[in-house]
């Protein structure tokens, strides 16, 4: 009787024991626990690049975590994770996600604010606003042969086809000059000058010369500066912003690091 007694109790608090490693692994694959930290792990980085990970998706978690620890068992009963290739990549791995958490605090300690993505935006309006104007060009290398342009535009000749024909700008050139909207700060300071002194419809009466060349400049159009809301835009800001913060802070590593 006595000896029944100890054989329950030892069958009892094996099965208590197998419950729980049952409960903090996921499986026993060949006799080696596969713990749910894993599952974890790999759940958080579906999360973090914008996946919800339901009932379903967190079954196939399980499954694929069980998947690799086969497969790890039968490489490393191989002797693949003794190979110079092998430990080359792990260390290049190391590297990287050492990295990718030095960023990844760095950001979490370095917010862009709200305000900061504000002033950014109030920047901006201050150096755009205004007008905004709508010009066409004909850029070429010489003078003369701006001059001879000229003469064929008052003659008749109309100046989206000389563009396509004769402007070395092949941007705008491909479109009959056309230079779209843009503020006067777009541009080269005599090429702005000239093109902000033209009334609508006007053609400048002599060629304007800059670091490009000669231009013969019409202006189409003038209207207010049309400027994206706040709403519109944030997102990019504050992208911008975290870049360049970022961009920063490794500047600073490096010319603080002792490179011999």
């Amino acid at each position: 009787m006595k000896k029944h007694l100890l054989s329950l109790a030892a069958s009892l608090t094996l099965g208590t024991f197998a419950l729980g490693a049952v409960a903090q692994n996921v499986a026993i694959v060949n006799g080696k626990a596969v713990p749910k930290e894993r599952v974890q792990a790999l759940a958080q980085q579906l999360e973090r690049s914008g996946r919800p990970v339901t009932p379903e998706i967190e079954s196939q978690i399980k499954q694929e975590v069980i998947a690799r620890e086969i497969f790890m068992q039968e490489a490393q009963q191989k002797g693949l994770d003794a190979t110079e290739d092998y430990r080359g990549q792990i260390e290049l791995a190391r590297q990287t996600i050492l990295i990718r958490e030095l960023f990844a605090d760095f950001q979490k300690n370095n917010p862009v604010t709200d305000a900061d993505v504000k002033a950014e935006f109030d920047k901006f309006v201050a150096t755009n606003s205004g007008k905004e104007y709508r010009a066409r060009h004909i850029l070429v290398e010489t003078e003369d042969q701006a001059k001879s342009i000229i003469a064929n535009l008052k003659k008749g000749a109309k100046f989206d086809e000389l563009a396509k024909k004769l402007s070395k700008d092949p941007g705008s050139g491909a479109k009959g000059g056309d230079l779209d909207w843009a503020s006067p700060g777009n541009f080269v300071k005599e090429f702005s000058q000239a093109m902000v002194s033209l009334k609508k419809g006007q053609t400048t009466e002599t060629a304007v010369k800059t670091q490009f060349g000669y231009h013969i400049i019409r202006l189409d159009d003038v209207r207010e500066a049309q400027l994206p809301k706040f709403d519109d835009v944030k997102p990019q800001i504050l992208q911008q912003l975290q870049q360049a913060k970022m961009n920063a802070y490794q500047q600073e590593l490096r010319a603080k690091a002792k490179v011999e």
